[in-house]
C-alpha cells in the first residue's frame, strides 16, 4: 500500500494542532515536545502507548507556520523532516494537504493554491463562517475537488453509541451541549457530534447570547429542541439527550482518541475516494454556524436556514 506523503500547514493562536496530529501521525521527540507552547499537548500525548501513534498508510513530511520559527520547532518536536518557506512550495511534493487552522474566514484563500493543484485538503472547523466563503467551497466541491473538514468530537468514543441509535431513549426531545471559547472557532465542537445524534434537518437558529457567552436555541424537523451554550471561559460539561423514554448525561475524556480517528478517517478517504460522510452534512453544520453568528449580531432573532439556502449556490 502506497504510505501518502501530507504537508502540515498554518498555526494560528490559541491552536496547537499542527504539534499534536503531526505526532499522531509521526511520533515525536519528548524533549522537544516538552518545549510546546501548549502544555495539555505533551502531557495527553505521554498517556499514550507508543503503539498507538502512526496513523496507517501515511507520514507527515512537510510543515508551514505563519511564524517559520514556530514550523521549525513543530518539525523537531514531531519528528517531520521538511520545513518549507511557503505553504505552496509543498505542492509537488506531497499528495494531500492539511489546513490546521481553525478560522474559518481564513480558509479559502489558504486553500485556493491547493485547490488550484488538484490536492486533497483536510480543513480544521470550522469550514467557513460566511455565506461567500461557503459557496466558494460549495463550488469547489462540486467541481469535485476532494475536500473534508469536520470537528473532532463526531468521533468521541463515548458519543458514538449514541449517534448510532437513541432507540432506548424513545423519541427526542432535548439535548444540551456546552464548549468554551468563541461560536465562531469552537461552536462547531458543540454543534457536530449533536448533529450526528439527531441527522440533518435544522429549520432554525436563535442565539440570545454575546461575543463571549453565546447561548444558541436550535430547532429541528423532528421536534427536537437543541441548546448550545458556548462561553469563552467556561470548562464544558456532559452531553445531555433526553427523550420521551429516558434521558442521559455523557460525559468524554479520551480526545486523543477522536483526534486520531478524525486523521485516521481522512487517509481512508485518500486511499478509497468515498466519502466518511456527505458533504452536505457539513453544508448544514456551516449554515448553522452562520445562523448562530448572524442572529447574535440582530439582537436575537431567529435566523431559518432557508434564509441561509437561498443566499447559497446549492
Amino acid at each position: 500500500m502506497k504510505e501518502f506523503k501530507i504537508a502540515m500547514l498554518g498555526m494560528v493562536d490559541g491552536n496547537g494542532h499542527p504539534y499534536s496530529w503531526s505526532a499522531m501521525f509521526n511520533g515525536y521527540n519528548k524533549e522537544e515536545m516538552e518545549k510546546c507552547p501548549f502544555p495539555v499537548i505533551p502531557r495527553y500525548l505521554e498517556k499514550e502507548p507508543a503503539e498507538s501513534f502512526g496513523v496507517r498508510g501515511a507520514k507527515i513530511t512537510h510543515v508551514w507556520c505563519d511564524d517559520p520559527e514556530d514550523a521549525k520547532k513543530v518539525a523537531a518536536a514531531a519528528l517531520i523532516p521538511n520545513v518549507v518557506e511557503k505553504p505552496e512550495d509543498v505542492i509537488g511534493e506531497v499528495d494531500a494537504v492539511i489546513v490546521a487552522t481553525d478560522k474559518g474566514w481564513e480558509h479559502v484563500w489558504r486553500c485556493k493554491p491547493f485547490i488550484d493543484a488538484g490536492l486533497p485538503i483536510f480543513i480544521d472547523k470550522p469550514l467557513a463562517d460566511n455565506v461567500d466563503d461557503l459557496n466558494q467551497f460549495i463550488k469547489w466541491y462540486k467541481a469535485g475537488h476532494r475536500i473534508m473538514s469536520s470537528s473532532s468530537l463526531r468521533y468521541t468514543k463515548e458519543y458514538i453509541p449514541y449517534m448510532i441509535s437513541t432507540h432506548e431513549l424513545g423519541e427526542l426531545r432535548y439535548i444540551n451541549m456546552t464548549m468554551p471559547k468563541s461560536w465562531e472557532r469552537y461552536g462547531i465542537h458543540a454543534l457536530e457530534p449533536v448533529f450526528c445524534i439527531t441527522g440533518p434537518g435544522y429549520v432554525s437558529v436563535r442565539n440570545t447570547g454575546s461575543e463571549n457567552n453565546n447561548i444558541l436555541h436550535l430547532k429541528h424537523k423532528d421536534g427536537i429542541d437543541v441548546n448550545l451554550a458556548v462561553i469563552y471561559d467556561c470548562a464544558g460539561s456532559p452531553l445531555k439527550i433526553m427523550g420521551t423514554k429516558g434521558s442521559v448525561s455523557v460525559p468524554s475524556a479520551d480526545s486523543y482518541y477522536s483526534f486520531h480517528k478524525q486523521l485516521d478517517v481522512f487517509v481512508e478517504y485518500l486511499e478509497t475516494d468515498v466519502r466518511p460522510y456527505p458533504f452536505e452534512e457539513t453544508i448544514e453544520l456551516m449554515m448553522i454556524i452562520i445562523a448562530g453568528i448572524r442572529s447574535r449580531e440582530e439582537g436575537g432573532r431567529e435566523v431559518t436556514l432557508d434564509e441561509i439556502r437561498r443566499e447559497l449556490v446549492l
